[in-house]
């Protein structure tokens, strides 16, 4: 699988502090991965959107993670830039983060993270954290190859009743 991963924090962006959510994510997936490229840009939708689109588009990813800005600060707007550039959501992937999430702090509540659908590239939104990035992805690993195959047009297993 081509990965995608774009780390959305101002402070990294500006040099301030060293991303360890985006590596994390790599780690993560590592086993799936046939290759990645990675963004660093500022909380800044116009900036998230182009990376999403720059990932999907012409990078071809079948997965692009972002980590960062789903929270309630001013500059949080990861899930609006997400929103710009999708062509269909997929609730349920950050429903299941959010529940297994609530388990661990009741902050997860507070998330505005959104997944979407660009093309043939899954789009998820993350946490900014890497230790809520390694709980977020242990929740959609087992469901991520049958996303992509999917998307990618192999339907064979779907029959509507999601592998059951």
């Amino acid at each position: 699988m081509r990965f995608g991963i774009i780390c959305v924090s101002d402070r990294c962006f500006a040099g301030e502090r060293e991303d360890k959510s985006g590596p994390a994510i790599a780690e993560c997936v590592s086993a799936l991965m046939d290759a990645e490229e990675y963004r660093l840009v500022p909380d800044e939708k116009d900036c998230i959107a182009g990376a999403i689109t720059e990932l999907s588009d012409l990078f071809g990813a079948d997965v692009v993670f972002t980590t960062g800005g789903t929270g309630f600060a001013p500059r949080d707007v990861t899930p609006e830039a997400t929103l710009s550039v999708i062509e269909k959501t997929v609730p349920g992937i950050p429903e299941a983060i959010r529940v297994k999430s609530l388990e661990i702090t009741d902050r997860a509540m507070l998330s505005r993270a959104v997944c979407g659908i660009r093309g043939k590239t899954l789009i998820i939104n993350l946490p900014g954290s890497p230790k809520a990035v390694r709980e977020s992805i242990e929740v959609v690993l087992p469901v991520l190859e049958h996303a992509v195959e999917t998307l990618g047009g192999n339907t064979q297993s779907c029959g509507g009743n999601y592998g059951r």
